[in-house]
């Protein structure tokens, strides 16, 4: 099994489909624009929210990815289904790419390190490569607590599923402009805003831990994606479910957290919180990120 370098990726050939696909989103979320309603408005809100917050950041990133917390198994896979909701692909491929973004961070294997080039950091690594079409190996080898999970299986090979069933739902509520901006806006905003983790919190902001990438915390990309952005909190400890650490730093993700602990619904909620600005203690991997991978 190997995880192809950057260079091998750029110079691989184009996912057409990929492309296709993302192409069109952004047409008919452009067309959305122009059939504006607070109904629609409301619509593209809300499922933004579900997919982008409860289903990405709680379900995908903090829970999945991270292990930060643990949940009922219903809950679990409820959060995963929001997560298949924002169209970043199903949860074994996402979980993959961000544990080996983690265990290789600003390498020649990071799959959208910007030293590689902003645009290839924010969308172009979804256009080549491997980097969301991982090899069974791989998989296994970055998610052996997900890989043999039936339920994670079925919705990673049909995780557009929950969105066509979301787009019959807004048909049948609003017509076909709500569709438009609850499945095409909303997905193509969540898209962008996600890409920008990638990218931008890499480049710009703040760095209050003095880790070995160059990850940085973006106030503004944090409020939109509610709570993503503090990202040099996150690449110090990348298990934490907190990654607002500090009392300004406003995490929603993390503010759900804390009510589904509240609710015995989270338990075993790892959290840091901040002691002193400075060098961090030895960085806070574990078992789920292998970081010595061979060629």
């Amino acid at each position: 099994m190997k995880i192809l370098a950057v260079s091998e990726e750029k110079n691989a050939k184009i996912n057409w489909t990929t492309l296709g696909f993302v192409a069109v989103f952004h047409l008919f979320a452009i067309a959305a624009i122009l059939t504006f309603s607070w109904a629609n408005l409301a619509a593209g809100v809300i499922v933004w929210w579900v997919a982008g917050s409860l289903g990405i950041g709680l379900g995908y990133h903090r829970l999945l990815t991270h292990r930060g917390f643990k949940v009922p198994k219903w809950l679990e896979y409820t959060l995963t289904t929001f997560g298949a909701l924002a169209l970043q692909s199903g949860p074994l491929s996402w979980v993959t790419t961000h544990r080996v973004h983690h265990a290789f961070t600003e390498t020649e294997k990071d799959p959208h390190s910007p030293r590689h080039g902003t645009y290839w950091s924010h969308i172009g690594w979804i256009f080549r490569g491997t980097a969301q079409n991982q090899t069974p190996a791989t998989v296994k080898r970055y998610c052996p607590d997900l890989a043999d999970d039936r339920f994670h299986q079925l919705l990673d090979r049909h995780y557009y599923v929950p969105t066509v069933v979301v787009g019959i739902l807004l048909l049948a509520i609003g017509g076909w402009t709500m569709v438009l901006w609850g499945v095409f806006l909303r997905t193509v905003v969540g898209w962008h805003l996600t890409w920008l983790v990638n990218s931008a919190t890499h480049l710009w902001g703040t760095r209050r831990f003095a880790t070995r990438d160059d990850s940085r915390n973006n106030p503004l990309i944090a409020v939109f994606t509610f709570g993503e952005g503090w990202h040099n909190n996150h690449h110090a400890y990348p298990r934490s479910a907190r990654h607002g650490l500090a009392w300004y730093e406003i995490d929603q993700n993390w503010i759900q957290i804390k009510l589904l602990e509240k609710l015995g619904l989270a338990k075993d909620v790892y959290a840091k919180t901040l002691v002193a600005e400075g060098p961090i203690e030895e960085p806070d991997t574990h078992e789920l990120f292998p970081a010595n991978e061979t060629a």
